[in-house]
């Protein structure tokens, strides 16, 4: 998501491949990324990742490619105009220049970013009936998809950001529409600092066999501890690189909030304690979940994939769970 904007192109082909050849196969991009989003950078991410893999000659069925169709937001115009919904037209030509950014014949995994319709997200943690408005039905979401999958445009759908009822619709409606448009997976914010997974869409994942993409599991950095230093973190952090210009993440993961500065401290320690790095912490506990297919992580420096694969090696014991979860249930989700 910072291929295009903090990253640039030969930058971006480095950490790409370090990643493939430490083992990494599935690479995660959106319509709308870099971020922060702007009209002349977007559709980068995605470009960059398709010229990588025509430029190593990887044989296409060795990666597992997946990227997202925007839902509305009425802020992102140069999006098909918003973009206004996630209707079957929009849906459509989102794909089909994904697919030439992307210069590929198949997308692996198409995700819908975000609901096309009022859910609280991106920070939120509260439904609120009276934001409810018009919006296009999950039957002509599904058609749309399923459309593509018949054309062999996508081979898997999955969602994004959504809710357990959300989840649970697009189940139930995908069996009258075909079996080739079941969801198989949800990718959602999953972190120490944020574990509103497990209060509903765990038991729904768990039972309908859909697999937890677990995005953000460093929560932007935070969980680093970089950012908690007394100069607030290098200047070309990305809440400090890009302040004032990344709200959702600024609102979402701000240590000016004195609880999450407090938790993210307390499981600092107890990766110290450990000896174990604070990344390693934090990505093993993310991928101990029952549910996780995939850490849905971001890189901008060769060293920082290097710590996260290092993370991918460490397996938490009893006791640091149970610490863990201590520090959880006297702050639990600080950064929902």
């Amino acid at each position: 998501m910072t291929f295009g904007e903090q990253n640039s192109m030969p930058q971006s082909f480095q950490l790409l491949d370090k990643a493939f050849d430490s083992g990494i196969n599935f690479f995660d991009s959106a319509e709308m990324y870099p971020v922060p989003q702007r009209a002349e950078t977007q559709g980068r991410s995605e470009e960059y990742l398709g010229r990588w893999i025509r430029s190593r000659n990887i044989q296409r069925d060795r990666l597992v490619i997946a990227t997202k169709v925007c839902g509305p937001s009425g802020q992102m115009t140069w999006i098909r105009n918003g973009p206004e919904s996630l209707d079957a037209r929009n849906i459509a030509a989102a794909l089909d220049h994904s697919l030439l950014r992307l210069q590929s014949d198949y997308i692996d995994l198409y995700q819908i970013h975000w609901p096309d319709r009022n859910v609280p997200m991106f920070g939120e943690t509260e439904f609120d009936p009276s934001r409810t408005f018009s919006s296009v039905s999950f039957e002509e979401q599904l058609t749309a998809l399923d459309k593509a999958i018949y054309a062999g445009k996508i081979r898997y759908i999955g969602l994004s950001n959504e809710t357990p009822y959300g989840l649970m619709k697009f189940l139930r409606i995908a069996e009258g529409v075909s079996c080739n448009s079941r969801i198989v997976s949800v990718q959602n914010s999953y972190n120490l600092l944020c574990r509103n997974f497990d209060s509903g869409m765990t038991e729904c994942c768990h039972h309908e066999r859909v697999s937890l993409l677990a995005y953000s599991p460093l929560a932007m950095g935070i969980l680093t501890g970089k950012y908690l230093s007394h100069d607030g973190g290098p200047t070309d952090a990305r809440l400090n690189l890009y302040k004032g210009r990344y709200a959702e993440g600024e609102s979402r993961y701000n240590l000016s909030n004195g609880i999450i500065r407090k938790a993210t401290g307390l499981y600092i320690t107890i990766a110290k304690k450990y000896g174990v790095h604070p990344v390693s912490l934090a990505i093993a506990f993310v991928l101990r979940h029952p549910c996780v297919a995939s850490a849905v992580f971001g890189a901008t420096k060769v060293w920082q994939l290097e710590e996260v694969l290092n993370g991918c090696t460490v397996e938490l014991n009893r006791e640091m769970v149970e610490e863990i979860n201590e520090v959880h249930s006297a702050f639990p989700n600080p950064c929902p």
